[in-house]
């Protein structure tokens, strides 16, 4: 299985938020520019997580991005579920359908080892994502951060 680049930079915005010290709130362009992701992507993965409830935004002087009560417990496999959606591995149906699909048996094989997948994503935390190492060298990362004049 394979996540999108949306999912990925998603779970990068969300472990960045979740090592935040001090009342900081980094602005969307400083968490793009740390995680060296382009500023537009980040801005759209921020707005999916903001209407997720996962993360808050606010705009203007002293504004930024901090993580929610519910993005700090969230289930990875939760956030991965609904990021990447319920859908098939393959499609099996559509403008031309597999001509196995009275009786394949590789579809609901693939559909097993998706939700085993997501399964063994499911106890994992995005708080649980940034204990150590992680954590740290996410905040070494922040602190050298290039310049996002």
């Amino acid at each position: 299985m394979r996540l999108t680049r949306f999912t990925d930079v998603a779970l990068r915005v969300l472990m960045r938020l979740a090592v935040v010290e001090n009342g900081e709130a980094p602005t969307t362009r400083e968490v793009a520019a740390t995680m060296r992701v382009p500023y537009t992507h980040t801005a759209k993965v921020v707005a999916r997580l903001q209407h997720l409830g996962l993360v808050e935004a606010r705009r203007g002087r002293g504004g930024g991005l901090t993580l929610t009560g519910a993005g700090r417990t969230a289930s990875v496999g939760g956030v991965v579920r609904e990021l990447e959606g319920a859908g098939d591995v393959v499609e099996c149906e559509g403008e031309t359908p597999c001509p196995l699909l009275a009786a394949c048996r590789l579809r609901g094989a693939l559909r097993r080892a998706q939700e085993a997948f997501f399964a063994e994503l499911d106890p994992v935390t995005v708080t649980g994502l940034v204990a150590s190492p992680t954590g740290p060298l996410l905040l070494g990362i922040a602190a050298t951060r290039p310049d996002t004049g």
